[in-house]
């Protein structure tokens, strides 16, 4: 009984995201279960290799979709403050 009221207590206060490099760590699990969820809501039939390939190139993709996007709003930011 005392991991169960832990693992409840644990969901009372929110984790504190900040926006410094490390806490953006935690957007790659994110990304990785919308991957595998998504493709797996978009095949008729589940192949375990070319699953895991298709979810690794959309994991891959976002990431880096993310990346150029924050790279331009940094840019943009540092021509408005400029």
């Amino acid at each position: 009984m005392p991991a169960v009221s832990f693992l409840i207590a644990t969901f009372t206060s929110p984790e504190r995201i900040s926006t410094n490099p490390q806490f953006f760590l935690w957007l790659l699990p994110l990304v990785a279960a919308i991957a595998v969820v998504y493709k797996a809501t978009k095949v008729s039939k589940i192949k375990t290799a070319s699953f895991l390939k298709e979810a690794a190139v959309l994991f891959g993709s976002i990431v880096i979709f993310m990346v150029v996007t924050a790279i331009v709003l940094c840019a943009l930011a540092w021509l408005i403050i400029e």
